[in-house]
């Protein structure tokens, strides 16, 4: 090591560095004229020294997928190789030496792979290699290659001289910074995808969908991660820097991958989002007014103070921006039904009272009617072969990990098979989706007694975005297999093996079995339910039944219990009967609060026994519509429209409209006073697009106040526009 290489790595504290944004206006402590190496001036003849680097943005962008991202700084991706055209004062001789060096971080080392130096003759370098493409007079066309477990993030980089038995270098030229990422291209790289249009799909599709509602009504919600647009990629190292994690760790995929989870929430370690799931939002931005990752990112990156608010459709989304940006394969899954077991077991327990009524009050576990996680793609070396691919990350704070909210990576093979002892948090991911339902009943001496356990609700199905599509795909397969087949009984047993306990109590079948049948239903019109009976016995039954109807905070909480009802129904042996029952729109409007859901349970007792049954009714929005003008052209001007109608029978007011997408648009918002019933909008701005391709605006209407309580955040009504964008050269 020269001795101004070894003062660079002196001069800074001992401490491992956590800052790879903190600016350095020069590493080697003195300044030269020009891009020159210092020391050089006039009259120095034949002298070699550098006039100009290139940092061949245009050839190196397209072979490394770069091309998107906003910067004016090269992004290239480790493990494969990129050019440099280094331009002399002269000829080059076999008797000149010179090496590229790059550096991240404040306190650059050779052993932590922040400080990489690259030769291009037969002298040893550092663990990125060099090659000499050609010599074009006194340009140099230089190939280096980062080595494909490279440290993720912003290097600087320099040209050094030996002259003299002393190596001198180019003055700090922040032109010449660049930004390495992950490469699921590169075989050799943790990430690697072997598939093409997967790659595609997962590392540079800027727009998603997340799916949302319940099993039987599937929701799809547009969302932009907007991971190329200007200042996400500095955002989400100003993440990583934020989290204190030392610069050295961060070519390390599972690491940063969990880091990302903890910082993605606010809950202990000052990061991006604080989650809210109280129905009030009057300090900060309601969850469903968000169209993307993009705002969120930026703002936080901007302020250094957490954004508010976020529930988990929100988490995943801004993760998922996070992760693609870096260059990691991921996807956003949602599980229906699912599971937040409180006790760590595989046990949901539902309580009831002894007039067959829910005991909130007792009740800690909880089923969310849906739950938004991430997939990650990677090579889990620190797990037997067999063990790697997709791995579950979540950034909703839920519970502590190593003494942080944050949960995985876990491998979706083990899950499936019930390997809970790999790290990192398998054991609770496999509650989400296999945990059995036990309805409890308190007797008046507070003793539970179980009256039902259903193995089938929750993890009814996971969805994630089709590739190349915007069709859902079920993954459900990947997590668990066929319920009750020898496969899942295998799982089921291994899974207590470590540790999860199931409920093995010996509930009879009841003589007499309810459920809850309805559709969705469109917003403001009454709700029809029926429920049917159905008497296996023998002999005649009276039932006692009791219905409650509930709306929803979040994805599955009961928010507001507003109605109850009771009725007898009389059943024949072996007797089917259908009770049709109706929610008024005037009974639930005024009550409706973060989702636009209704949750249904009825329980019904007779000769002792009792039976329950619940549902989650999903409430239909009027359409908003976005239509676009002429034929899009990157660079020139289009116009695109949004327009809605208010069909329902109570006027909006304090109407927000916002626009957005990715590689289209910045944010844009509308507001609109007050929107009467049977009232139309329409509101059309100018757009420029920057990117072609496939592009997709997302508009969102929703309304901050109603005469109706907390119905306000889930005005929100999604419509995505999918248009393709030709360069301007296309016809």
């Amino acid at each position: 090591m020269d001795s101004k290489l070894k003062k660079i790595v002196g001069r800074y504290s001992e401490e491992d560095p956590t800052s790879n944004l903190q600016p350095i206006d020069d590493d080697f402590g003195d300044s030269g004229a020009d891009a020159a190496p210092r020391m050089y001036g006039p009259g120095y003849g034949d002298m070699l020294f550098v006039e100009h680097i290139d940092m061949c943005q245009n050839i190196n962008k397209p072979t490394h997928y770069t091309t998107e991202y906003d910067t004016n700084n090269l992004v290239v991706r480790r493990g494969q190789e990129f050019i440099i055209r280094v331009t002399f004062s002269r000829l080059l001789t076999q008797q000149d030496d010179f090496q590229l060096e790059f550096l991240i971080g404040p306190n650059p080392s050779h052993n932590k792979g922040s400080l990489v130096v690259v030769t291009f003759n037969t002298r040893h370098g550092g663990p990125w290699s060099g090659r000499v493409i050609n010599m074009e007079g006194p340009s140099a066309v230089l190939g280096i290659t980062p080595s494909p477990n490279a440290i993720v993030g912003k290097f600087r980089t320099y040209v050094a001289i030996l002259v003299g038995g002393e190596m001198q270098r180019t003055k700090r030229d922040q032109s010449t910074d660049l930004y390495l990422l992950f490469n699921a291209w590169c075989p050799e790289d943790p990430v690697f995808l072997p598939n093409e249009e997967e790659r595609r799909e997962y590392v540079l599709n800027d727009m998603g969908i997340i799916y949302q509602g319940n099993a039987s009504t599937v929701t799809p919600r547009s969302w932009m991660y907007g991971q190329f647009e200007k200042g996400i990629l500095d955002a989400c190292i100003y993440i990583l820097d934020s989290s204190r994690m030392p610069i050295f760790n961060r070519g390390n995929v599972i690491k940063l991958v969990r880091k990302g989870s903890a910082m993605i929430n606010s809950q202990d370690d000052n990061g991006v989002l604080v989650g809210n799931w109280s129905n009030d939002y009057s300090m900060g931005t309601r969850p469903t007014a968000w169209t993307g990752s993009v705002k969120i990112l930026l703002k936080y990156a901007n302020t250094g103070v957490p954004v508010c608010f976020a529930q988990c459709w929100v988490f995943a989304g801004v993760f998922n921006t996070f992760l693609r940006c870096f260059g990691i394969p991921s996807r956003v899954i949602t599980n229906f039904s699912s599971a937040h077991d409180n006790t760590g077991n595989l046990k949901t327990d539902l309580i009831f009272n002894m007039d067959g009524t829910p005991d909130r009050r007792n009740t800690r576990d909880s089923i969310w009617n849906y739950h938004c996680w991430n997939e990650v793609n990677m090579v889990r070396y620190d797990l037997p072969p067999g063990y790697g691919g997709w791995q579950v990350v979540d950034a909703t704070p839920q519970e502590t990990s190593d003494g942080h909210y944050r949960c995985g990576p876990a491998s979706v093979n083990a899950i499936k098979k019930g390997l809970l002892c790999h790290p990192f948090d398998a054991g609770f991911v496999f509650a989400q989706v296999n945990s059995d339902v036990v309805f409890l009943k308190r007797d008046k001496y507070g003793t539970l007694t179980p009256f039902k356990v259903d193995t089938t609700h929750v993890g009814q199905a996971l969805y994630t975005k089709a590739v190349g599509s915007n069709a859902p795909v079920n993954v459900t397969q990947t997590y668990k297999y066929p319920e009750g087949s020898p496969e899942d009984e295998a799982t089921m047993l291994r899974a207590e093996e470590f540790g999860c306990e199931r409920d093995h109590s010996d509930v009879p079948a009841g003589q007499v079995a309810v459920k809850i049948i309805a559709e969705p239903c469109l917003l403001g019109a009454d709700m029809k339910v029926e429920v049917a009976f159905q008497n296996h016995g023998n002999t005649p039954t009276s039932v006692e039944a009791h219905m409650e109807v509930s709306t929803i905070f979040y994805t599955g909480a009961i928010a507001n219990h507003f109605k109850d009802q009771d009725f007898v129904v009389d059943i024949q042996p072996g007797g089917k009967k259908k009770v049709p029952l109706t929610v008024s729109a005037q009974e639930y409007m005024p009550r409706l609060s973060s989702q636009l859901s209704l949750h249904v349970v009825v329980t019904a007792q007779f000769g002792g026994q009792s039976v329950a049954d619940s549902k989650v009714i999903e409430l239909m929005t009027p359409k908003l519509l976005i239509t676009v003008s002429d034929m899009p052209q990157v660079g020139q001007d289009m116009f695109v429209t949004v327009s809605f109608t208010n069909v329902l029978q109570i006027p909006l007011e304090n109407v927000t409209v916002c626009l957005d997408g990715a590689g289209l648009t910045e944010l844009r918002t509308h507001f609109y006073a007050i929107i009467p019933p049977q009232g139309s909008i329409s509101w059309q701005e100018t757009i420029r697009p920057r990117l072609s391709g496939v592009r997709v605006f997302i508009a969102i209407l929703y309304c901050e106040a109603l005469p109706y309580t907390a119905a306000v955040e889930r005005r929100g009504w999604h419509q995505g526009a999918l248009l393709h964008v030709p360069q301007a050269s296309e016809k």
